[in-house]
């Protein structure tokens, strides 16, 4: 077999950085697109409602794909199965950068969706190669990184397509990313033996892309289709059946795709509840306000007419980059107060910041504030979940848990993506010579995301037994926010005051 530079002595010290890497073109991947949106739909002559399948085809993509790749990396060892999703990365960022085909960009954004699963694999390999005192540091490292990516694809887009340029740029930079990536993992990923033995659940992993497929399509499609239509009515009817004959199917296998129990048992289905109230919270911040900033107020009566940088750099960047910021403070409020307490704070800034935008958008200033609580509040709430998960189940699941967790946080967002472009294009303003919503419309949108982050806060903390305080350190916690994203046992190393045998009852 021939040997490469990833089996060197060098390996240890690139290791890092070329994990961080990859984290980071995940979150890049995910926010390049957002503030093109507009863009894609005018040159593609494409409506609105039908363009935000280029978020939500991506979304939808992880939320299925990402257990099934940590798996296969966990059958077949991590390095191949991880340059695998790079290669395919790379065709998807290629085919999005020289098509002006709708459907084919859907495609290749599904492509793309695969990179989200580069997290988990990476995570892993940190696992694998770095000992427990250095894997702390690590995660803080990744944690980072995350935020930073998703800072990296805002202004990057913003840059790109200043002065009108083609969108298509930025498929081109995530091309040549891909490839930056591809090569870093091929020289320094090394070769290990596949750390666990079983099957990988493809028929579940089928079975909920249908049922997502069935519940989203009529949520995007319902102002073009009819919402009292046979094919609105007959996709909810079918995504009911699916997602019923998927928990049939899940309870019968060994190593299912999604734990049943963990989707029964109540703390940790007020968790995933509350996973998906803040994939809904990223998404719907994200997409209303990049829509929002660059309407044309001579046209619309609101907005600020922004550029695609403008709104890139002055409006979303500062919310996407609170993370570098804030991540250590939701670790603290964590270590400090528990996650349960943390987790509601999450939800009640959330709630603030959706308030915020609901009756205050006149000026960058307010806009600016209220994106930045809701941003400030996913973070916060990302720090709290795993460590919430690992009160209420046993060291050898709270892999699955995550996992479990952060497919209800990719939902979330499809759900946002989904009902967000449906209810922008519900009610255009009439005569003007481009789609443009009412006003109202944004505000039922920020509206009903801020009753959803109350009722979610009430949910937490009602719903839920009162948390462990002062038990982890603010390492800890960093590292399980980590881990804990990336769907990853947390090793006993970092939990030693975790007793816990099994899911307790509610």
């Amino acid at each position: 077999m021939m040997t490469t530079p990833s089996e060197g002595a060098r390996t240890p010290r690139l290791v890092l950085p070329v994990v961080a890497y990859g984290v980071l073109l995940v979150a890049a991947l995910q926010s390049l697109v957002v503030p093109v949106l507009a863009n894609i739909a005018g040159a593609l002559h494409s409506t609105a409602s039908t363009t935000s399948w280029v978020v939500t085809a991506n979304l939808l993509a992880a939320a299925v794909l990402t257990p099934i790749l940590g798996r296969l990396g966990d059958l077949r060892g991590r390095r191949p199965v991880l340059l695998a999703v790079l290669v395919v990365v790379l065709l998807g960022s290629v085919l999005a950068a020289t098509t002006d085909n709708l459907p084919l960009l859907l495609l290749a954004r599904v492509a793309q969706g695969s990179s989200f699963a580069l997290f988990p694999l990476g995570i892993g390999v940190l696992r694998d190669e770095l000992p427990p005192r250095r894997l702390t540091g690590a995660m803080a490292i990744v944690s980072g990184t995350l935020a930073i990516g998703a800072g990296v694809g805002l202004v990057a887009t913003g840059l790109l397509t200043q002065g009108g340029a083609d969108y298509h740029r930025v498929f081109w930079l995530a091309t040549v990313m891909s490839v930056i990536g591809l090569v870093a993992a091929w020289y320094v990923v090394p070769r290990r033996k596949p750390s666990a033995v079983g099957r990988t659940d493809w028929l579940g992993a089928a079975i909920l892309g249908l049922a997502l497929i069935l519940l989203l399509m009529p949520l995007a499609q319902g102002n073009n289709w009819g919402w009292g239509s046979a094919r609105v009515i007959g996709s909810f009817a079918g995504a009911v059946v699916t997602f019923v004959v998927f928990v049939l199917v899940e309870r019968r296998l060994t190593h299912p795709l999604v734990s049943i129990r963990m989707l029964t048992h109540r703390p940790l289905l007020v968790a995933n509840v509350a996973g998906l109230f803040l994939g809904i919270s990223l998404f719907v911040v994200f997409l209303t306000v990049a829509s929002f900033v660059q309407a044309p107020p001579a046209l619309a009566g609101y907005g600020f007419g922004s550029t695609v940088l403008a709104a890139s750099v002055v409006y979303l960047l500062p919310g996407a980059a609170a993370g570098v910021v804030t991540a250590p403070l939701g670790g603290r409020l964590v270590a400090r107060y528990g996650a349960r307490t943390t987790l509601v704070i999450a939800l009640l800034l959330a709630a603030f910041g959706f308030l915020v935008l609901t009756v205050l958008h006149d000026a960058t200033w307010q806009v600016i504030t209220g994106s930045f609580a809701v941003n400030t509040a996913v973070t916060f709430g990302y720090a709290a979940l795993p460590a919430l998960l690992v009160e209420h189940v046993g060291p050898a699941e709270t892999g699955i848990a995550n996992s479990v967790n952060s497919i209800a946080r990719s939902i979330g967002g499809s759900i946002a993506s989904a009902l967000v472009g449906t209810i922008l294009t519900r009610n255009l303003i009439a005569g003007s010579p481009v789609p443009l919503p009412h006003e109202s419309q944004y505000v039922i949108i920020l509206g009903i995301a801020t009753v959803g982050a109350f009722v979610g806060a009430a949910l937490v903390a009602f719903g839920l037994p009162g948390g462990q305080r002062g038990t982890l350190t603010v390492a800890q916690v960093e590292a399980d926010e980590v881990l804990g994203a990336a769907g990853l046992d947390i090793p006993g190393e970092l939990r030693p005051n975790a007793p816990v045998t099994g899911p307790r009852s509610a």
